[in-house]
Formats: C-alpha cells, sequence, structure tokens
C-alpha cells in the first residue's frame, strides 16, 4: 500500500539514460502504443485540427514548462488520462516547434493531488520544474535524461507550502508558479491574486521567493510594482517571466478574460518589476472558445516563444481544448510587442496558389476564385484606401451563410500617446456569429484588438485556418485567434469587402497545409 497521500492510479516506469535505448524502449511502450491508437480513433473527427497541437487523448488544459533541452523543444501540457482523470503533466517533444511527437506522461500525483500548471529551468545538466500541487503547495521536480522521461520530485516537496491566507489573500496565496536562476540563486514567482475575491474585485497578485538550493525558499514580497492595466476581477496565474529585448516580459492569465502579458523594467536590486506597457493575447472573456494560457521560454536571439491553449467553443466528447501554433514575441524599435508564427511552419506548405492584385470595389463581396480549404494558410496584403473598414471572409459557404468574418476598421479605436506622438489606433474584429449553423455553438462575442499601422503601411494578414480555429497574425504586431465549427462540407470559400469606399487587394498567396501526425 502507498504511503503517498494521493497515489498515482496510471502505470508509470522508468527508463534508460541514453538517447537510443530510450527510441528503443518507446517503440514497445504500453503508454505510447495507446496514444497511437487514440489519435488514429479520434483522426476521423471533422473539427480535430491537422496542424496544431492537440494531446492525444481525453481533455487538455494549460500548456507547462516550454523549453530547450539538447536540441528538443519539449512541451508539457495538464493531460487527463482516462483511468485517473486528475491533472498529470503530459509530455511532447519537437524538432521545430511545429511537429510534435508524443511521450508518456511526466509528473505523476503523489504528495500533491493534481499536478497543476508550471514552468521549467533549463540548466547544464537538467531541467528543474516548478509547479503546483493541490492540496500541497508548489513542487519541485527534476529531470536529467535526453527524452526527460524521467523526472523525480525532490525531497522536502512541497517546497513552498500552501499557507492560511486572510480574506484579503494575505501574506499569499501560493497557486500557478514559474521559476528562473540569476548568479545568487533561484527565483520563483507564484501567479495568483489578493484585495478582493476571486471573479469579483481581486487585483492580480504576483509573489516572489527566493531559493539558493531549492528546497529552501524565502518570502520576498509582492513582485510587479505600479500595475496599472489589469482590471478588477482578474487574477495572475500561471506567469512566464523572461527577458525580452532591453526589457522584460511577465506572460500569465486571467480566469475571466484569458492570456495577457505586461512588457517592463525589471530591478535586479529590488527583485521588483516596473511594467510600462499591457496587452491581450484573448479580447473577450477566457471561455467559449478563447485564448486560455501561456507556456513560454526564450527563443535564444533576444525574443521569446509563446503557446497557448484555446478553450472549446461548443460541447465536447473525448477531446476538448487545441494548442495555439508557437508564436515568436519580440520588442520592436518602436515599443511595441512584435508576435509572429515560427518560420518553419512553411514547411507545412503546398504548392502555392497565387491571388492576383485587383481593385476592391466598394461594398462588394470579392470571391476568390480556387482559394479553398479547412486547413490552409492565407497570405494577404490590402491597401484600405478609401474604405473605412476591410473584411476578409474564410471558411465561407457559397451562400455566405457560414463565414468567419476578419474585419479591419480604420481608425476606429481611441488615440494614444505613444513616445511623445499621437497614434490613432485601428481595429481589428474576428467574427464567430456566423461561423456555424450548428444550435450547440456556445455563442461569443466578436474578438476586438487593437492594431496601429503607420501612414501608408498597408494591411499585411496571415490567416490560419485549421478545421476548428481559425488564428489571424496582422503587421507582425497583432494577433488574434477563436474557436470555430462550421456544420456545412462546402464551407471552404474566402471572399474579401471593403466598405464605405474602394481598397486594392495588393498581393496575395494561399497554401494547403499539411497534417504535422502524417508520421505517426
Amino acid at each position: 500500500m502507498s504511503s503517498l497521500p494521493y497515489p498515482p492510479v496510471v502505470l508509470s516506469r522508468t527508463y534508460a539514460t541514453t538517447l537510443a535505448e530510450q527510441m528503443d524502449e518507446l517503440k514497445a511502450d504500453v503508454m505510447m502504443t495507446r496514444f497511437g491508437a487514440s489519435r488514429r480513433s479520434l483522426s476521423s473527427d471533422p473539427y480535430r485540427p491537422l496542424y496544431h497541437f492537440v494531446n492525444p487523448e481525453g481533455n487538455l488544459n494549460d500548456p507547462n514548462g516550454l523549453c530547450f533541452w539538447q536540441g528538443r523543444y519539449h512541451l508539457f501540457y495538464q493531460a487527463y488520462p482516462p483511468e485517473d482523470t486528475r491533472q498529470h503533466w503530459g509530455h511532447a517533444v519537437s524538432d521545430d516547434l511545429v511537429r510534435w511527437t508524443d511521450l508518456p506522461l511526466a509528473i505523476y500525483p503523489g504528495i500533491e493531488n493534481c499536478c497543476f500548471s508550471g514552468s521549467t529551468v533549463v540548466e547544464e545538466d537538467r531541467v528543474i520544474a516548478l509547479y503546483h500541487g493541490t492540496k500541497a503547495g508548489n513542487m519541485i521536480a527534476v529531470s536529467s535524461d535526453p527524452l526527460l522521461l524521467n523526472w523525480e520530485k525532490i525531497p522536502g516537496n512541497p517546497v513552498i507550502p500552501l499557507v492560511q491566507a486572510d480574506a484579503q489573500g494575505r501574506p499569499y496565496r501560493v497557486y500557478d508558479p514559474c521559476i528562473w536562476k540569476e548568479e545568487d540563486g533561484y527565483y520563483g514567482l507564484s501567479g495568483t491574486y489578493w484585495q478582493g475575491g476571486f471573479f469579483d474585485d481581486c487585483r492580480m497578485a504576483q509573489h516572489l521567493f527566493f531559493s539558493l538550493d531549492l528546497r529552501r525558499w524565502t518570502y520576498m514580497g509582492p513582485f510587479v510594482e505600479g500595475d496599472m492595466f489589469t482590471e478588477p476581477g482578474e487574477d495572475g496565474a500561471v506567469p512566464y517571466f523572461w527577458p525580452l529585448g532591453d526589457k522584460h516580459i511577465l506572460l500569465f492569465a486571467s480566469h475571466q478574460r484569458g492570456s495577457q502579458y505586461l512588457i517592463g523594467d525589471y530591478d535586479r536590486v529590488r527583485h521588483r518589476f516596473y511594467p510600462v506597457r499591457h496587452g491581450r493575447f484573448n479580447f473577450g472573456p477566457i471561455s467559449p472558445g478563447g485564448v486560455h494560457a501561456p507556456s513560454a521560454t526564450p527563443d535564444g536571439y533576444g525574443g521569446v516563444y509563446v503557446i497557448h491553449n484555446i478553450n472549446e467553443g461548443r460541447p465536447t466528447q473525448g477531446w476538448n481544448h487545441i494548442m495555439s501554433l508557437v508564436r515568436r514575441l519580440t520588442w520592436l524599435p518602436d515599443g511595441s510587442l512584435g508576435i509572429e508564427p515560427v518560420a518553419s511552419l512553411a514547411s507545412l506548405r503546398g504548392v502555392t496558389q497565387p491571388v492576383p492584385p485587383r481593385v476592391l470595389p466598394a461594398n462588394q463581396d470579392v470571391v476568390l476564385d480556387g482559394v479553398t480549404g479547412g486547413a490552409m494558410e492565407l497570405h494577404l496584403r490590402i491597401d484600405p484606401q478609401g474604405a473605412r473598414a476591410v473584411s476578409v471572409d474564410v471558411l465561407r459557404s457559397p451562400d455566405a451563410a457560414e463565414r468567419t468574418i476578419l474585419t479591419f476598421y480604420r481608425d476606429a479605436l481611441f488615440s494614444v500617446n505613444r513616445d511623445g506622438k499621437t497614434v490613432r489606433q485601428s481595429a481589428l474584429t474576428l467574427d464567430t456569429t456566423n461561423a456555424s449553423l450548428l444550435a450547440d455553438v456556445y455563442p461569443r462575442a466578436p474578438e476586438t484588438a487593437p492594431l496601429v499601422l503607420a501612414e501608408g503601411e498597408p494591411l499585411d494578414l496571415r490567416i490560419f485556418i485549421d478545421r476548428s480555429v481559425v488564428e489571424v497574425f496582422a503587421n507582425g504586431r497583432q494577433c488574434v485567434a477563436l474557436r470555430v465549427y462550421p456544420s456545412r462540407s462546402d464551407s471552404t470559400g474566402v471572399s474579401v469587402r471593403a466598405t464605405g469606399g474602394d481598397a486594392a487587394l495588393l498581393a496575395g498567396d494561399a497554401w494547403q497545409m499539411g497534417s504535422i501526425w502524417e508520421n505517426q
């Protein structure tokens, strides 16, 4: 009988410690065989993506611990195995952040009841995970083998135990943590809330802890100073704190409005973070269909890679969430955040189908002949000219009864002061109101994201369509994404419309996208 308070139910094993031996063991691994069978069984679902990562079986929640170790990227995530639907850490590996290979479950309950979210830090000889264990506190596990298959929880867990907080959340509540290392030791940031009730009038909180040896941690107080950006009722779950150019970025999520970020200055003496800019990756409620939680790691060149989970938008059976494409974040010279898909996505493209330039007459739907597909990438450059709005309909039925509408509204939002200049913000809206005729799709108001274009700068859209998700990158500095569920087999078309005046389609290309699972 196990002495652990919350013993694991799912069968686990210890793997070899050389890459060749591990690869050989995985060929006959019971869990890998089960994952493969589940993927094949679920592949017939018309809404299961071809090139967005989705876990092999059961439900999916937050991505965790994205990192680069011995030449490969590792993604962990909250998995719910069917024989024990408590959260475990699922695991996948990739050479390019696009094609993922399933690996066995990584971290199991034991001291903790469930393995909630957390992050990793990579050292020369090991990878350290700091994560939240429910009914226990924040936990440390360590791995050092080539594929990070064997994880050992260190003695003394939970290293940051739960404490009894007062009604205002003081001294602190321990929740989803992240970890990084500086010259003097390890820092752990626990995302949570205080000064009010959850989903009510609380404020986002990030509590900092320090350790020399990973076992004994000292509370250093609240980490963020001068946060005027997040809204009452938002917590600060799943934080990730990394350098970004000459600034730092704190990525996190609220259980009201999903994934977002603060960019600012990090005082390494006082160990406090002073945000100067805030932005969101989700522009409505966290659910249904919204961009939920981030996991992030440095890209090695001053930027950051981030991946999110995206919630389902209708009742599901057998699986639910998916992951976003991996996005590369950079700090641009104009003081804005650069957001682009990873370059390796181009390796999934089929034959290029050029979209010829043409005038977009005012108030007319212009159907792009031959540009169709339920799993495609579409790149369009548009000069709005005299139009007050330009729309692109994707997953469009011939009669337009079903369509997902992306609209650019020129100068539609408030002016902002940026570096002493008054800038008028445009708006980018993703509207799924007419994306499906199915009765069980949950209603969601359109996403509205700010987008600033320079004088004379054309609208540059990269639209990724993948069965039940549309993910749009605009001008390398904005991204919107939502789940969609077209019901008709002919809802695969694309049209463009200029409203209020003529516009011009300057150039375009379309590609059918290959599956990332073809060799599995």
